[in-house]
């Protein structure tokens, strides 16, 4: 009998850690006004979605998926009107379980036109701190020359749909293309889920061009991944 109340009080003791290392994230919308000396009137106004965190290291998280040091603005410029360009700031959480807590910021703004900043986010809800590449993979040099070679037939099979569409068959990326190179660095952009993980690419394609632009998503399953998992890291669980 006091074996089975030993047993018990382990289990939910296990139990009580996990349910502490995950969170809670809720949205928290805030409008902005800039000053009336603001010549253009639709640049009177942003708004900021903030990711509000409870439950473990909510604080620790919180500074972490901050917009400014995120995308090197300051607030300050932007409610003096010294900077119009942004127009919003938003979040979205793609995964929050297994102490993993995936979030993709994403900053708007306009200035001859409009365009958009987005930056991924993989966080130890245990630890409450970002995760690195080197944290959870290893031959990461290895890792990305796989992923690499998805990017080369990507861009091929791109350049064929370029040429059979007689709206784009002129269109030439290839000064696009030409600089397109998955490095290692690139790894710190990707998505968790319970079958794998998503790697992301930008080709920065101007505006103009942004409908002809690749998605640049390169997606594993966690089999295909195991050689590259860190067996003692975040993402050891599912190495196994």
């Amino acid at each position: 009998m006091k074996t089975k109340i030993l047993l018990i009080i382990a289990t939910l003791s296990a139990l009580s850690v996990i349910g502490f290392a995950q969170v809670k994230v809720t949205a928290k919308l805030v409008n902005y006004k800039r000053p009336n000396s603001v010549v253009n009137e639709y640049k009177r106004e942003f708004s900021i979605t903030y990711p509000v965190v409870a439950g473990a290291n909510g604080k620790k998280i919180e500074a972490i998926l901050n917009y400014e040091k995120t995308f090197e603005f300051k607030m300050k410029d932007q409610l003096s009107g010294e900077d119009t360009w942004l127009d919003s700031c938003d979040f979205k959480v793609n995964y929050n379980k297994n102490d993993i807590l995936d979030v993709l910021l994403s900053m708007e703004g306009s200035g001859a036109y409009p365009s958009m900043s987005s930056k991924y986010l993989i966080i130890n809800t245990k630890t409450g701190t970002r995760v690195k590449p080197a944290d959870v993979f290893v031959k990461l040099d290895e890792l990305a020359a796989m992923i690499k070679k998805a990017q080369k037939s990507e861009m091929k099979k791109a350049a064929t749909d370029y040429k059979k569409d007689p709206e784009s068959a002129d269109f030439d990326a290839g000064e696009y293309f030409n600089n397109a190179d998955f490095k290692a660095e690139n790894l710190w952009a990707f998505t968790v889920g319970d079958k794998g993980i998503t790697f992301h690419y930008n080709y920065e394609f101007p505006h103009a061009m942004l409908a002809l632009q690749p998605l640049g998503d390169y997606f594993y399953g966690w089999n295909t991944l195991k050689p590259y998992l860190k067996t003692d890291g975040l993402f050891g669980k599912f190495a196994k």
